[in-house]
């Protein structure tokens, strides 16, 4: 079972979704009701010459190998496109294509209207268990910039299908017990029994750690009960998704989420208006 690369993330877990819960008891500015368009991957023939392709380029480099470009900047031994698989161009894992229309964006954990650069920022300190980019770095514009280049042809005013993470009813008795079993047989031969990934003989991760230190830390989408398996069912195993069942798959998900993994120094500012969800880990 495959989280692979971003993210940059969870743009999640991590998510970049807008199936988290907005409502809060002051009651947020309601969002418009948006029209839903086809998921289509802009082709490389359509990156502009010049600094801006090579700016784009750039943005898809440190979706894709996030920790070997940000080094020490990066706590987790993961990339944006971990979870944004593809390097966000894959429906039902948090796609980047059409979100920066959908910005800014009210989201409960902020308690706040949030900026593209606030939720990339949020998944580096989450997903990725880092440090944030200053909003005028020059690697926050380059990702800011592949982001947009993906999002060109989407209306402002719609959403991609496959948007975020869809969510599932969850099945009724949920056992981490039964799961380390389904997570023994399907997913340790890409992630390892102890849960630590594959490192690549050339150097990086094939596979991320899925719990431990070198993993995603308590404050990412990943570590939400409900965010996890909507991802696991809809991707894994990777190029095998929804060979689980959602029963599997929620078993699983209970079982590597809770494992130990970093603390987030942040936890306490979360939700400050309201609207904690109950699979949140603190």
């Amino acid at each position: 079972m495959r989280l692979l690369l971003t993210a940059l993330v969870v743009l999640a877990s991590a998510g970049c979704s807008r199936t988290e819960d907005h409502g809060a008891p002051q009651h947020p500015p309601a969002t418009p009701k948006r029209r839903v368009v086809p998921l289509v991957v802009p082709s490389d023939a359509q990156i502009p010459a010049g600094a801006q392709g090579d700016l784009i380029r750039r943005g898809r480099t440190l979706a894709m190998r996030t920790k070997e470009e940000l080094g020490d900047r990066i706590g987790a031994d993961m990339h944006c496109s971990s979870c944004h698989l593809m390097g966000g161009t894959v429906a039902g894992a948090g796609p980047w294509i059409g979100l920066s229309g959908a910005y800014p964006l009210y989201r409960a954990r902020a308690g706040r209207d949030t900026t593209l650069e606030d939720r990339v920022d949020e998944c580096v300190e989450r997903s990725l268990n880092g440090k944030p980019l200053a909003h005028d770095a020059p690697e926050m514009k380059a990702i800011v910039a592949y982001i947009d280049w993906l999002s060109k042809d989407v209306p402002k005013d719609a959403d991609v299908e496959g948007r975020g993470f869809t969510r599932l009813e969850r099945p009724v008795n949920v056992d981490p017990d039964v799961g380390q079993t389904t997570y023994t047989v399907r997913c340790a031969s890409c992630h390892g029994l102890d849960g630590q990934g594959k490192k690549n003989p050339e150097g990086g991760y094939l596979y991320p750690p899925l719990w431990g230190d070198r993993s995603f830390n308590i404050g990412a989408g990943m570590a939400r009960l409900d965010t996890a398996a909507a991802f696991v069912y809809a991707n894994m195993p990777f190029g095998a998704g929804k060979t689980l069942t959602v029963s599997e798959a929620y078993d699983a998900t209970a079982y590597f989420t809770r494992q130990a993994r970093p603390d987030y120094a942040g936890k306490a500012g979360d939700w400050p208006k309201g609207g904690k969800p109950p699979d949140a880990r603190y």
